[in-house]
């Protein structure tokens, strides 16, 4: 990494508090956050399998100050619209950006110079970016959101809460309720089945306008809890939902993609994974990311995210982690109470909890069990179910997908069931109301 490139990172990160006083005026950017583990000896959430390149991951003085950099750094052009809460109100602030993104930023009446700089952000044109091949991305990813996503959904929501320094924004932010654990996922579950219609991630297409509502999002949370003493301890968390927290949501498909590329010995993608990387690449440009963040070759991407793994502090507690867990698993949702949807969710339920079991515990089901997600025979039994059912008809759209004729008809099935999954989630807001917000637990302010 360049010394010019890192330095004006650093600038970037500590300019925060002048152009955003009121939500950075009292953030000492020089310290470095209890979360933020740069030293071998101490415990970070860097999966086993990987612990031998620990030592070499954090060798270089360089990439660890890029990463702790991204540890405190917010989203510049989304937070400072965010800071104009007290002045225009919350609903003032989603109307006009739902405006803007709607019909263009110049149909809204005396738009903010903020709302201006946000979508003249995400108007802005990558060198890299290649329409088509994003579209061709979402061609194939309509498969998997048609067909695998609403199964897995639940358990890789569960996934975030296994840290308490990265898990105490949804905690704070009332997700302890299965009523709001529900909403959650919901959001979570629209915006990446939204991005993957055709033309979706174009300049008024609604995935664009979902990304851009998730950053405001994001931002006002960032803006309630810095404002709230007792809430958030910057000493110990840093900066609420940096961008290194928000690598894992968008990245984590072309990661799995990548590390299975390396495994085969090869160092660079196929045309096809090629495709679904600039997707989650794109997708994840929208949403605020920088450009840094969003590596582009198989070694590339996984040295990014075990970077990030490997200097986040390992830290359970079950105040915040496990309450986030229980209230997801005990969370509805269904659409609606006829039989169909709860036979439904009864199968998703237990295919999620061995998703999550298998993906992210490492297979240890009595890990599993102590923080609330215990799996019964009859969830081995529905999940070899699901398990046939998924294979099948993934394997039949991949196949249908190949064969001309076909594979038209096959994507316009996937998009009217991505469509009607959209219905059953309801409509996202994308919002956070501040006065539901808990105080942090003081467990989960400390070591």
């Amino acid at each position: 990494m360049q010394a010019g490139t890192l330095e004006k990172l650093r600038s970037n990160v500590a300019a925060q508090r002048e152009r955003n006083p009121g939500i950075y005026g009292k953030v000492d950017f020089a310290i470095v956050p209890e979360r933020f583990a740069a030293d071998a000896g101490t415990p970070s959430v860097l999966p086993g399998k990987f612990a031998a390149a620990r030592a070499a991951l954090l060798a270089d003085p360089d990439r660890i100050a890029f990463i702790r950099s991204y540890t405190m750094m917010g989203d510049p052009p989304a937070d400072a619209y965010a800071a104009l809460m007290r002045e225009y109100g919350f609903r003032r602030l989603v109307t006009m950006l739902v405006q803007a993104c709607d019909a263009g930023v110049e149909t809204v009446a005396d738009a903010p110079a903020e709302l201006v700089a946000l979508i003249r952000d995400m108007e802005r044109t990558p060198a890299w970016l290649d329409m088509k091949l994003v579209e061709e991305g979402a061609r194939i990813d309509r498969n998997g959101a048609a067909n695998l996503s609403p199964f897995i959904i639940r358990g890789a929501f569960l996934a975030t809460f296994m840290n308490k320094y990265a898990a105490l924004p949804m905690a704070i932010t009332n997700a302890l309720s299965s009523g709001t654990s529900a909403r959650r996922v919901k959001e979570t579950a629209t915006f990446f089945a939204t991005s993957v219609l055709p033309g979706a991630l174009g300049r008024f297409g609604p995935g664009f306008k979902a990304a851009a509502m998730v950053r405001l999002m994001h931002s006002m949370v960032r803006a309630n809890m810095m404002r709230r003493a007792d809430n958030w301890d910057i000493s110990v968390h840093g900066i609420p939902i940096p961008q290194v927290d928000q690598m894992p949501a968008g990245l984590i498909p072309i990661f799995l993609l990548a590390q299975k590329v390396l495994a085969e010995g090869r160092t660079a993608f196929t045309a096809e994974e090629r495709a679904r990387v600039e997707l989650a690449r794109y997708r994840c440009f929208l949403l605020g990311l920088p450009e840094e963040l969003l590596a582009d070759t198989p070694q590339g991407i996984v040295d990014l995210m075990l970077l990030r793994s490997a200097t986040l502090r390992a830290g359970y507690d079950d105040k915040t982690c496990g309450e986030l867990v229980r209230a997801t698993m005990a969370a509805t949702l269904r659409s609606d109470e006829s039989f169909g949807s709860r036979l439904f969710e009864a199968f998703e339920r237990s295919f999620a909890k061995s998703f999550f079991l298998n993906a992210f515990l490492n297979s240890d089901r009595a890990r599993a069990a102590s923080i609330g997600v215990p799996i019964t025979a009859k969830d081995r039994a529905l999940t070899a179910l699901v398990g046939i059912f998924l294979f099948t008809r993934l394997a039949s759209y991949r196949l249908a997908s190949r064969i001309p004729g076909l594979r038209e008809v096959a994507d316009r099935r996937l998009v009217r069931r991505i469509e009607n999954l959209l219905k059953d989630y309801g409509h996202a807001e994308f919002t956070t109301d501040a006065s539901a917000y808990r105080p942090a637990h003081p467990s989960a302010a400390k070591s």
